[in-house]
């Protein structure tokens, strides 16, 4: 499986706090999106791990083809 499964055509809105690990799902076949529950096993594709360098709200990529891989840039729309 090189391309990822579209889990949804539109972003996840996350709240993240200063410090926190989150892996960000990049297959598409994860139940707990946006994050990662491992499901990418079956696939090629892996999990991008960021920590959040401060308090803030992000919007991260649903349809896993945004050029700015985990955030979302708007690429769903063209779906």
């Amino acid at each position: 499986m090189a391309e990822p499964v579209v889990a949804q055509k539109a972003p996840f809105e996350k709240v993240i706090k200063a410090g926190e690990r989150y892996a960000w799902c990049s297959c598409g076949l994860s139940k707990q999106q946006p994050v990662c529950d491992g499901s990418h096993k079956v696939t090629d594709l892996r999990p991008m791990i960021k920590v959040a360098e401060k308090d803030e709200t992000i919007w991260l990529c649903g349809c896993k083809m945004s050029a700015t891989k985990p955030y979302c840039d708007g690429t769903h729309n063209s779906l």
